[in-house]
């Protein structure tokens, strides 16, 4: 006689894939510069995309429109130029580096370029 929990023995389970995402202080520091910027009135919307190669932080001045910048972290990058990066609204890399915090400091400077 063949159990129903028999089978479930011997099905192997399926991987689970790996998904790339920001943790709790990478997050912080984004939500930091993100809400300064709603503040001053620069961006109105972001969106978070969890990858299997990379994350994705998206940022808009406006809900219906393409991304003004997107910070990605790469960690297959991480021993190269970095795993994270800024772009622009064309896809150009305006910064790269291994920290976080010094990579977007190139916010600051682009927001009078994005009006």
């Amino acid at each position: 006689m063949v159990h129903s929990s028999d089978d479930v023995v011997k099905a192997k389970p399926k991987p689970i894939p790996e998904i790339v995402s920001f943790d709790r202080k990478e997050l912080s520091v984004l939500l930091n510069v993100y809400g300064r910027q709603v503040a001053n009135g620069e961006w109105k919307d972001y969106a978070i995309d969890m990858l299997k190669d990379r994350a994705v932080f998206s940022i808009f001045k406006r809900a219906s429109e393409m991304p003004v910048f997107r910070i990605e972290k790469d960690p297959k990058l991480r021993k190269k130029q970095g795993m994270y990066r800024v772009l622009g609204h064309a896809g150009q890399v305006l910064k790269r580096g291994h920290e976080l915090h010094q990579v977007l400091r190139v916010l600051d400077g682009n927001i009078a370029a994005v009006r």
